[in-house]
């Protein structure tokens, strides 16, 4: 009788066996059942039960966009190849007070915000942080995923690092922090598990090349051509359509994103500067550049929307009692002046670079070639302590004019990728939710993808806001759009919204999913996103006649396979 773990690894052998090829096999072992030597060179990963295998590995994760989740499944598939067992948790679920019972645990973990965790992990978050555990018997590493460019990189990661060494866990693994470019590193960082797990150093030696250096984003250099105002005569919205031209051929795939880096006010910046009397041409050494106090103001450092740590240290520099808020440093002068330009200089170097902004891109290469991008922007204006305020980069990026250059890059979105061209696709993008998937419809458009399309955009009314109407009707007439389902709130006494057309169409979007189709949403999380994914596990409930719980195990299927995917904010 074979043990349960070389039944599992015959099991994982076997599974894609052909008949001939299982009757090949059967003989085979038939014919080696006096050698157990030779049977173990054939079930080599059951072929050690005395070792650290058979312990208990956890691998937990805590996402926001679904990359440690993603991650975690991937490295877990690799571990349990090798006949380890592995757990998945989700720490949205996993209960803290079962980490006294682990043994080998290790987290994935993003960081959001101003050094904050995922919002679906924040209660094991605060729980491990508010509490004394004893975990003393508990071996730990922690994989901290994040953005260099962002202010607190890989923050969460480093709080659970120290939370649990605090608590009496043992580090077996030291923290790793991954930028963008983390799927080498994350691969090197599961093959040091393997080898604690093993007990072994085989797996370290199986590669010889070591984890990629990132080198950087490349920066490109482009000239706006064109930049439209997509919203009509009567639309309280400003949401324009810019297109770049470069010198340089571009590198880029239908789900990229272009990152930019917005420069500030100037008006702000030289009220800044004649407030504080600070000489603007003063060389100042900040963490990343020594430059003019008035070139960083402009260019390098955030001044809009300063985190609360940041006004936590102005308080502390300045001696004024200010309040737990986030101000402009404009707002903050005026309201907890500085003593003199000797204090503002030393107030410089505690404020955080300027961060990139993202926007999806909505060309395609294929369509319009290498050296020309287009991306979708909304005018942002919101509310601090009632004093509207406008979003920096998108009234950056209003302001251009034709002709004026722009420096950005490319962010490279490896989970929002289009399947293959003879797959269909449902594409939910309401407002500047229809960027990527003008993209994925010129892509599929200009190679000819036999893949079905089908798409709900929505917006407030439909003479003032159907972005790109004439390019989307052309799609619609032409073929490449089989499928368009318009939803504008304004435009009927009660609001309608992507989601009710979702319900309206309920019984073909199931059929669509069961023949293969790949889900797509674009737009805001909440509560757009939200709400189309309680109507998709309402159709799985209604139409596929699944429980609750299986629709949702259905849906989760999806989104591993990546069949179900968001790009939301």
């Amino acid at each position: 009788m074979l043990s349960e773990t070389k039944l599992k690894a015959l099991k994982e052998i076997s599974g894609g066996f052909s008949r001939d090829e299982a009757i090949w096999a059967s003989g085979f072992l038939a014919g080696l059942a006096g050698s157990s030597a030779a049977i173990q060179e054939i079930l080599p990963l059951a072929a050690h039960p005395e070792t650290v295998s058979a312990k208990k590995i956890t691998l937990a994760y805590g996402t926001e966009t679904g990359n440690s989740k993603k991650l975690a499944v991937e490295l877990a598939g690799i571990i349990k190849k090798k006949g380890i067992q592995v757990k998945l948790a989700d720490l949205s679920q996993y209960k803290p007070k079962d980490l006294a019972k682990e043994d080998l645990f290790f987290i994935i973990i993003s960081t959001q915000g101003e050094g904050e965790p995922p919002i679906l992990a924040k209660k094991f978050y605060d729980y491990l942080h508010e509490n004394d555990l004893d975990i003393s018997n508990l071996k730990f590493g922690v994989l901290a995923l994040g953005d260099s460019s962002y202010p607190l990189f890989c923050k969460t990661g480093e709080d659970i690092d120290s939370r649990f060494e605090i608590l009496g866990a043992q580090r077996i693994l030291p923290l790793k922090k991954c930028d963008i470019d983390y799927e080498e590193e994350a691969h090197a960082w599961a093959e040091h598990i393997l080898d604690i797990a093993d007990k072994t150093k085989e797996s370290s030696q199986k590669s010889t090349v070591g984890p990629k250096i990132s080198t950087g984003r490349k920066k490109y250099h482009g000239k706006i051509s064109t930049i439209i105002n997509l919203n009509d005569v009567g639309s309280d919205k400003e949401t324009y359509h810019i297109e770049i031209e470069t010198e340089e051929p571009l590198i880029y795939s239908p789900g990229d994103a272009l990152g930019v880096i917005a420069f500030n006010p100037k008006h702000e910046v030289d009220e800044i500067i004649s407030l504080t009397g600070i000489d603007p041409q003063k060389q100042i050494k900040t963490a990343k550049i020594t430059a003019s106090v008035e070139e960083l103001l402009y260019k390098h450092l955030n001044i809009s929307y300063l985190l609360k740590n940041t006004v936590a240290q102005y308080a502390q520099i300045t001696g004024h009692h200010i309040p737990e808020v986030r101000l402009s440093l404009l707002d903050l002068l005026r309201i907890y002046p500085v003593k003199n330009a000797d204090e503002f200089e030393q107030l410089i170097p505690v404020l955080t670079g300027q961060s990139p902004r993202l926007y999806s891109i909505s060309s395609s290469l294929e369509a319009h070639g290498d050296t020309e991008i287009h991306i979708t922007v909304a005018k942002s204006e919101f509310f601090i302590n009632d004093k509207k305020q406008n979003g920096l980069c998108s009234s950056f990026l209003a302001e251009f004019k034709e002709g004026e250059n722009l420096e950005f890059y490319i962010q490279e979105a490896k989970h929002f990728r289009l399947p293959k061209p003879d797959k269909d696709i449902i594409m939910i993008g309401p407002g500047t939710g229809i960027a990527p998937f003008r993209s994925f419809l010129y892509e599929r458009d200009a190679i000819g993808a036999e893949g079905r399309n089908w798409l709900f955009f929505g917006d407030r009314t439909f003479v003032s806001d159907f972005l790109y109407q004439s390019e989307i009707q052309d799609f619609l007439k032409t073929g490449t759009l089989n499928h368009l389902d318009l939803a504008f709130s304004r435009d009927t006494s009660e609001k309608i919204y992507v989601q009710h057309r979702l319900k309206q169409k309920a019984q073909e979007v199931y059929h669509w999913l069961e023949s293969g189709a790949s889900l797509y949403v674009c737009g805001t999380r909440d509560p757009m996103s939200k709400d189309v994914e309680k109507t998709i596990l309402d159709i799985l409930q209604d139409k596929g006649k699944h429980s609750l719980e299986e629709a949702h195990a259905y849906l989760e299927d999806l989104e591993l396979s990546g069949r179900y995917v968001k790009d939301v904010y």
